[in-house]
């Protein structure tokens, strides 16, 4: 019985590392940025010229101002809402637009990837796959040394 709490609670510690240590890359707190499709903007003070604006792109879908990890259109600036435009002319992977008001958008430069929405589930599962091959080889060999020793002392 023992060993069967035991191996419940190696498996839950193991589970518990390998979603804690999944390397991800939070964004700089210290300035306004929005998310879009797994990218993070970082908020300018340069305007947008309303002739200049293209597609609407969507818009934000998660708001906070607390440091963390968020998914979704997400930014630490805008509520919930708010919608992100192309700018005619510059790809995406440069720059958005934001629509602060009908004839006010501000520009977002892109800076890279944001973690908190980007999650590699096939890595993660491999990882978590294989840290629990190891525990449980080690509650084997465990076990098995108990036994052999347990066995050893009835012999003497």
């Amino acid at each position: 019985m023992k060993l069967r709490k035991f191996g419940i609670v190696v498996s839950l510690a193991w589970i518990i590392i390998v979603f804690t240590s999944a390397g991800t890359v939070q964004a700089d707190w210290a300035s306004r940025f929005v998310v879009y499709e797994g990218n993070t903007y970082s908020i300018s003070d340069q305007p947008v010229e309303p002739s200049s604006i293209g597609s609407r792109l969507g818009k934000v879908t998660s708001y906070s101002d607390k440091e963390g990890i968020y998914s979704g259109h997400f930014s630490n600036y805008y509520p919930v809402g708010t919608e992100y435009y192309t700018i005619n002319r510059t790809a995406i992977l440069n720059a958005i637009a934001v629509k602060v008001s009908d004839e006010l958008f501000i520009q977002a430069n892109y800076e890279g990837e944001y973690g908190g929405s980007v999650i590699n589930w096939n890595k993660t599962w491999g990882y978590l796959a294989c840290s629990f091959v190891v525990a449980m080889a080690g509650l084997f060999v465990w076990n098995n040394w108990k036994q052999s020793g347990s066995h050893h002392n009835k012999n003497n």
